[in-house]
Parts: C-alpha cells; sequence; structure tokens
C-alpha cells in the first residue's frame, strides 16, 4: 500500500512539472488582466494567442526590481520609448512606435553594431574598444550552418523562425508587443513600428506593453520593458484651427469684430482610412446666422457684435464598417427539397458579408470664442523727407503719416529690413497716444541711401494691424546742390551776424550820442535786420512742425 502511494505522488510531481515549468506569453508580459477578459477580444490580424508557450531557456524572464537588470547592458540602461498616433477610428490602422535610448555615447552603427560616439566621454572615459557590442562578429562566429542562419536559437520566443529579409543579420533586438490577450513578434533594430487594423478591437482606452531583447550569443537578455494607452474610438476625431487677420493672439480663442475668421477642420486620419470618403461639415456660429453645410473643410465667417457665442461642429462621413445582419428568411409553407451544396443556395449566398458596406461615422467638436473690438486695418497715407542739418550727410529722417480703422493702438512697432523683407536691420516700437481720429507720424532714421522694406504695425490689447512699404532712400552726397545751398546761406549768415556785431560796437564807441528818432528810415532798417536775424535764427535752430505726442522726448537710432 505504501509502494502506492509513493507510485500515485510521482505521478502528480511528474503531471506538475510541465505546468510549472513552461511559461505562457501573458505569464511573462506581465498584463495582470484576468484571461478570461483577453479571451473575450477578436483576433487581431497577424498576431497570436498570449496562452502559447514562451521558450525561457533562450529568453529569459526577469521580474521587475531583479538584479540582472542593472547588468542587461554595458554602460548602463537602455530605455524604451512607446508611442502611437492614438486615438484611431474603429476600423482604421493604428500605428506603434518603439525607439531606444542608449547610454551616453553610445550609438548604432550602419550594420547594427553598437559602437561609441568618436570624442564623446563618458563616466568611464574615451574608450579603446570602438564596439560596445560588435554583434557582426558573434553572428559570424556562432552561426555554423553553411550561411542558411537555420540555427535553434534564430527564432522567436514562440520558436517561430526569424524572417530572413534583406539584412536581417543586422537586426538584433527582438520586440514582443501585447494586448487584448495577444501578441506580436518582430526582429529590428533600434527603432520599430508595428501597424495593427482596429476592425476588432474593442472601444475605448486599450493598454499595449512590448517587452525588448537583444541578442547575447546564442541566447538573448531582457533590457527594457514599456507600456502605453491607446484609444480607439467609433467617433471621428476632429479638430478646429482658428484664423484671423490682426489677431494678436490665435490660442486664446478671442477674435476680433468685423473682420473674417478662417476655420479649418483637422481630421486625425493617420492611416487614410476616409480619404475615399464624402465628408460633410455642418457648422452653427451660435450668433443666430443658422446652420451652414459643406463639403469643404475650411469655411470663413465674420461676427458683427460683441459677445461670446458657441461654436459648434458635426463632421459626417461614410466609412467601411460592418454589415448589418441579414433579416431571416421567410418560413417555408411547406418543406422544399435541398438545392445542392450550401454555396448555391441563394439563402446562403445573402448572409456571406458584404466588404463594400458602408456606415456613417460623426465627429463633433464645440468650442466657445468672444469677439471683440480691435484695429481692423492701418495705412500709410503719406511719406515726407524730413530736411537734415549738415553734422549728419549720412543719415535721413523719413516722416510716415498712418491711419487706421477700429479701436485705438496704444503702440507702434517699424521694422526696417533690406528690400526683400527678409533680412532685419533696424526694429523700434514705442508707446503712442492717439485720438479717436486715429491719425498719427511716425519719425524713422535710415542711415545711408537705398530701398528698404518698412513693417509698420500698430497694436492693442487684443489686436495687431500690420501695413508694409518700399521706400526708396536718395543719396545724401554734401557736394549736392540742395547741400551746397544750405552751406553757403549759413556761411553768409555767420559773416552777416560778425559784421554786424562789430560795426554796432565801432559805432557805439565813436558816434556821439543823439535821441532816438521815429524816423520811416530806421523803422525800415529796423526791421531789416530783425528779419535777417530772424532768418540767420532760423538756419541754426530750424524749427520743428511736429505736432503729433508719439514724437515727443523720442530718441531715433539709425539704421545698423
Amino acid at each position: 500500500m505504501e509502494c502506492l502511494y509513493y507510485f500515485l505522488g510521482f505521478l502528480l510531481l511528474a503531471a506538475r512539472l510541465p505546468l510549472d515549468a513552461a511559461k505562457r506569453f501573458h505569464d511573462v508580459l506581465g498584463n495582470e488582466r484576468p484571461s478570461a477578459y483577453m479571451r473575450e477580444h477578436n483576433q487581431l490580424n497577424g498576431w497570436s494567442s498570449d496562452e502559447n508557450d514562451w521558450n525561457e531557456k533562450l529568453y529569459p524572464v526577469w521580474k521587475r526590481g531583479d538584479m540582472r537588470w542593472k547588468n542587461s547592458w554595458k554602460g548602463g540602461r537602455v530605455q524604451a520609448v512607446l508611442t502611437s498616433d492614438s486615438p484611431a477610428l474603429v476600423g482604421s490602422n493604428i500605428t506603434f512606435a518603439v525607439n531606444l535610448i542608449f547610454p551616453r555615447c553610445q550609438k548604432e552603427d550602419a550594420n547594427g553594431n553598437i559602437v561609441y560616439e568618436k570624442n564623446c566621454r563618458n563616466e568611464a572615459g574615451l574608450s579603446a574598444d570602438p564596439y560596445v557590442y560588435n554583434w557582426t562578429a558573434w553572428s559570424e562566429d556562432s552561426d555554423g550552418e553553411n550561411g542558411t542562419g537555420q540555427s535553434h536559437h534564430n527564432v522567436f520566443p514562440d520558436g517561430k523562425p526569424f524572417p530572413h529579409h534583406p539584412g536581417w543579420r543586422r537586426w538584433n533586438f527582438i520586440y514582443v508587443f501585447h494586448t487584448l490577450g495577444q501578441y506580436f513578434q518582430k526582429l529590428g533594430r533600434c527603432s520599430v513600428r508595428v501597424s495593427v487594423n482596429t476592425a476588432n478591437v474593442t472601444l475605448g482606452p486599450q493598454l499595449m506593453e512590448v517587452t525588448v531583447y537583444r541578442r547575447h550569443g546564442r541566447a538573448y537578455v531582457p533590457i527594457a520593458q514599456v507600456k502605453d494607452v491607446y484609444v480607439v474610438t467609433d467617433q471621428i476625431p476632429v479638430f478646429v484651427a482658428m484664423f484671423q487677420k490682426n489677431d494678436r493672439n490665435s490660442s486664446d480663442e478671442t477674435f476680433l469684430k468685423d473682420l473674417p475668421i478662417m476655420f479649418d477642420v483637422l481630421i486625425h486620419d493617420p492611416s487614410h482610412f476616409l480619404n475615399y470618403s464624402t465628408i460633410n461639415y455642418k457648422w452653427s456660429f451660435g450668433d443666430n446666422t443658422g446652420l451652414f453645410v459643406s463639403t469643404n473643410h475650411t469655411v470663413n465667417h465674420t461676427y458683427v457684435l460683441n459677445g461670446t457665442f458657441s461654436l459648434n461642429l458635426t463632421v459626417k462621413a461614410a466609412a467601411p464598417g460592418p454589415c448589418p445582419p441579414p433579416p431571416p428568411p421567410p418560413r417555408p409553407s411547406k418543406p422544399t427539397p435541398s438545392l445542392g451544396p450550401a454555396g448555391d443556395n441563394p439563402l446562403e449566398l445573402s448572409r456571406i458579408p458584404d466588404e463594400n458596406c458602408q456606415i456613417n461615422r460623426y465627429g463633433h467638436f464645440q468650442a466657445t470664442i468672444t469677439i471683440v473690438e480691435g484695429i481692423l486695418e492701418v495705412n500709410i497715407i503719406q511719406m515726407t523727407d524730413v530736411l537734415m542739418p549738415v553734422p549728419w550727410p549720412e543719415s535721413s529722417l523719413i516722416d510716415f503719416v498712418v491711419t487706421c480703422q477700429g479701436s485705438i493702438p496704444t503702440e507702434v512697432c517699424t521694422i526696417i529690413s533690406d528690400p526683400t523683407c527678409e533680412i532685419t536691420q533696424n526694429t523700434v516700437c514705442s508707446p503712442v497716444d492717439v485720438d479717436e481720429m486715429c491719425l498719427l507720424t511716425v519719425r524713422r532714421t535710415f542711415n545711408g541711401s537705398g530701398t528698404y522694406c518698412v513693417n509698420l504695425t500698430l497694436g492693442d490689447d487684443t489686436s495687431l494691424a500690420l501695413t508694409s512699404t518700399l521706400i526708396s532712400v536718395p543719396d545724401r552726397d554734401p557736394a549736392s546742390p540742395l547741400r551746397m545751398a544750405n552751406s553757403a546761406l549759413i556761411s553768409v549768415g555767420c559773416l552777416a551776424i560778425f559784421v554786424t556785431v562789430i560795426s554796432l560796437l565801432v559805432y557805439k564807441k565813436h558816434k556821439e550820442y543823439n535821441p532816438i528818432e521815429n524816423s520811416p528810415g530806421n523803422v525800415v532798417r529796423s526791421k531789416g535786420l530783425s528779419v535777417f536775424l530772424n532768418r540767420a535764427k532760423a538756419v541754426f535752430f530750424p524749427g520743428n512742425q511736429e505736432k503729433d505726442p508719439l514724437l515727443k522726448n523720442q530718441e531715433f537710432k539709425g539704421v545698423s
């Protein structure tokens, strides 16, 4: 009897050993959801069930916190970054990308080996060996199958052989993707991409996990694990970009009255699932202008009142989708004989799903926008060359007479550039106090002759209005007739004043005192001298006729 107990215990132990020894994919990949949840999902095209066995001999399994992770990579730890183009409209493809980030001074070369970057110092300093991992040499040493590459270690964790694509020996990383109770294996380099069709994916947020292994002789070593959430939806992902001329900040959803706003609909469809679909856009701008329906993804609308408005957009597209089940056939009043095999039965043929079925998908966008007053337009109506004194023969002053419409500006900026308006030479901004007529004069300095591009901007808290012009500044040659005439006038004036002063002193010293006579000749001479002195004064102290407050106490800087 005792022998029977030993025999039964041995049988139980032998029966249990495979269960303890063999690991399955869902055991390794760390998904904590119960297996019953996994089996509820439909099969993903090209993916396998995570109930399959995992080859732990070739691909060891390390739990989080295992000390062996510290030595999984020479020179530090490798980080894996997982991204996707989620959200995805159900039925479209979603693409996942994994990028490996190596420790400092390490990179992958053209042959797939990991090498040190030249002249790069890490904590260990410069390395004499150029290779971190020379997998090309390892591959040549380890594959002794006459170049066929059909060795027992060139397989995935489930035992399937590596695909022998051109250059496959340069791919030294194994990526295992895991989601919805299924896995996908891929051989690659430091960056890989995997696309999944979402027709059989359950709507809502889902979890994608990736485990990365590297070559290690005739086995593999885990180097990184990463996971990320992606979303599958039956709503078309929609975003609306809004632009308006003169709007100072397009991101604050505050716009200007009486200027058109351009609304541009952006549909997130990276896999081009809706490329051949007819898309309709139905707009409600919230200002009692009714509904507007269009097949164009852009539309312009002008608000004529200030206030807050609710913008609503509905997008409709006919997209490929599952066909509805056929109605049940009517019951025959009498039994009918069989018409042959099931494929020849008309009723059976009607049950075969039509792959060209269409289903309407919808997307929605809502926003609250604020409409305020703003500067609508700015114009340069006059440009005047200001006469400058001789000490600055190379500089020119230009007065720009500017008008605007809309709200009153609080600042003015000018950007002086080359004739192509691309290379900025000088920028000047200053506050401005303008009356309700919005008429102001802006004076700017130009160093040297030539053609300049002038951008003039008036702004307030919510708007910026711009106007541009090309201006030609003439040559300021000191020998030009105008300059010579001015110089001669100044010289003659100085000489006349000098002679007059000397004459007065001599006259006062030598002439006897006589009472002042009120003779007409003296009056004429006095007025003539006054006019002469006033003219001479005007030459030395030219009056500034500018009345605009912008130009008071303003320092003008030349074009550098």
